[in-house]
């Protein structure tokens, strides 16, 4: 136990520290021995960022989510997958049947602008998430079988957690960043869900963003730059096995650009760091750059198969088109669709040959929850022509569209992101695979923020027919996702009406599959709760899964700290950012 000290003044500005965090040794094939400071991490994405406002964005790629890097009451170890913890003090007094959880945490915590870190700034940020009105993409993730998981503060350094139903995806629900009460709350008691957000908008000056985690925002220039700086705040209870403060790197930085080939230019040019390889012609290039001495870099090819997946979903919410909601709610035109997604093709012509066909929502890097038992609707055009035409679309028109009996011709739009040159491929060899048995696809690239509103809109009437994106990010305990397969949440994007209610027994089913797994805390058993959500989502076929891209590992060499090559996936990735550091 610390000493207490005898002066009122020094005791009132000092806070008792608890043991910090210390990264094993393990995690790094080439530890900072010199303890290296300072540099920049360079890092680039294809479209500018949305807000800076953590209880608004839905981007895989945020700047709340870069600042939050290493703010988690627990963390994953890649060795084995068992959970650590982070901004915890120890790991949770668990009681009323493995449903209510107490959890310490570290005292002395503090966000950028040194106001101490307390049990009351996770409660607020989960108060903050679950208010409907904010539109908060993780409100889903404090909820099961449509019931709340409370969030209770029970001194300042404690919280307890109470479960509805036991959950195998606690410890992973639990590890949200806690935002700062100060600012959030503050404006939340006031002014409710709309003051909270109008915070943090790209307007908002970056020395008015406050961060928990490892880094803070600097600057921000729309279609150029954006520039993280490291908090020091998080140095003082994250530390490496030597004892010195992480991160290492002095800033972390985002280069904006138009699309992936032109990141794969900067990445050639060593204007940045890192890149993730799509396909053969990617990694022939980086190595080409390489053995020609024009790049210092690293690359290892087929680490492992891809955390992601690239989907085409359906509108079943088109009230405003009575012929397109009875088109995309039948089981049998979803059906069609997968068996014309000519998956074999994309793998070849949008990923290099270096990928799979994919089938189901399940990464292909979770390969124990994939099971042969559930269906796939393979690439069979005929089967296709078979299954449209037992829906009344036997004939064709003189432009070679299949039409019904009062000649309505069987079309719809397909969107995707514009400047993502793997999905504008994918979308390509789709609508041209769809001619060839009639169908006409109006395919477009669109804005991604766009896109992304239109993907999430509630309502009877949603504003698409039919979206291909693709899904990261997820957990490996039940890797099916919370916010995709149970009715009512934010990404079951097929079906996303105001009461969120399903609309068939499939969907009723998958959401009952889904929570009874997560009930099931042996894995055996979940395993097989799994195998029969899988093959219900197959049968379903609401969302066609295309492909799956293979996880490539590349950066250059001014960097170190990456994790030994056993430690390398798609779900870890190839290194924590906190032990990185340039040479």
């Amino acid at each position: 136990m610390k000493k207490a000290l005898f002066l009122v003044a020094a005791l009132a500005a000092s806070t008792s520290l608890a043991a910090p965090f210390v990264y094993p040794a393990a995690w790094t094939a080439e530890p900072n021995t010199a303890n290296k400071r300072g540099g920049e991490f360079r890092n680039a994405t294809i479209s500018d960022f949305k807000t800076f406002n953590p209880f608004t964005s839905a981007e895989a790629t945020s700047i709340p989510g870069t600042m939050a890097l290493g703010a988690s009451l627990f963390t994953q170890d890649p060795r084995n997958d068992s959970y650590l913890p982070k901004m915890a003090e120890a790991m949770p007094v668990i009681s009323n049947n493995n449903k209510r959880f107490v959890v310490k945490i570290r005292q002395g915590m503090k966000f950028s602008d040194g106001q101490e870190i307390t049990a009351d700034d996770w409660v607020t940020t989960a108060k903050i998430h679950t208010d409907d009105a904010v539109g908060s993409n993780s409100f889903d993730s404090f909820r099961l079988s449509g019931k709340p998981i409370t969030v209770k503060k029970i001194d300042k350094y404690t919280l307890q957690f109470d479960f509805p139903s036991v959950s195998a995806s606690a410890y992973g629900i639990m590890s949200y960043t806690p935002w700062p009460d100060h600012i959030f709350g503050d404006a939340y008691r006031k002014g409710g869900a709309a003051a909270v957000k109008a915070l943090w908008s790209l307007s908002t000056n970056p020395s008015q963003i406050v961060s928990p985690g490892a880094w803070v925002l600097e600057s921000y220039q729309a279609g150029e730059r954006a520039v993280l700086r490291a908090n020091p705040r998080y140095g003082e209870w994250n530390k490496d096995s030597a004892g010195n403060a992480v991160p290492y790197l002095a800033r972390y930085s985002f280069r904006i650009v138009k699309d992936i080939n032109a990141q794969l230019a900067a990445y050639l040019a060593g204007q940045i760091d890192t890149f993730g390889p799509r396909n053969a012609d990617d990694l022939a290039q980086i190595k080409k750059a390489i053995d020609g001495g024009n790049l210092k870099a690293t690359l290892i090819p087929n680490v492992s198969p891809a955390a992601s997946s690239q989907w085409i979903t359906f509108n079943w919410n088109k009230a405003g088109d009575p012929f397109k909601q009875k088109l995309f709610r039948d089981v049998r035109f979803r059906q069609a669709m997968s068996h014309i997604a000519n998956r074999q093709a994309m793998v070849q012509l949008a990923l290099g040959g270096l990928g799979v066909e994919t089938y189901y929502s399940v990464y292909p890097v979770f390969k124990n929850y994939i099971f042969d038992s559930a269906p796939k609707y393979k690439y069979d055009l005929a089967a296709a022509t078979k299954l449209l035409a037992q829906m009344g679309f036997t004939k064709k028109n003189a432009q070679g569209w299949l039409v019904d009996k009062s000649g309505k011709v069987l079309e719809f739009n397909l969107s995707t992101n514009a400047g993502n040159n793997t999905r504008e491929q994918l979308g390509r060899i789709f609508a041209d695979e769809a001619k060839k048995v009639g169908v006409k696809v109006n395919f477009t690239p669109i804005d991604f923020n766009t896109l992304v509103g239109q993907l999430t809109a509630k309502g009877e009437n949603r504003p698409f027919d039919a979206i291909l994106l693709g899904l990261a990010n997820g957990g490996n305990t039940w890797p099916f996702g919370v916010n995709v397969i149970p009715c009512g949440t934010n990404l079951h994007s097929w079906n996303n009406p105001t009461d969120g209610k399903c609309l068939t027994s499939k969907e009723q089913l998958m959401s009952k599959l889904y929570y009874q797994g997560d009930a099931t805390l042996d894995l055996a058993a979940r395993r097989k709760v799994g195998e029969q959500l899988l093959k219900a989502e197959a049968e379903n076929q609401a969302v066609i899964y295309l492909v799956g891209g293979t996880y490539h590992v590349t950066f250059n060499e001014r960097l170190g700290g990456e994790y030994p090559r056993n430690l390398m996936d798609s779900y870890y990735l190839s290194r924590d950012t906190d032990l990185t550091f340039v040479k």
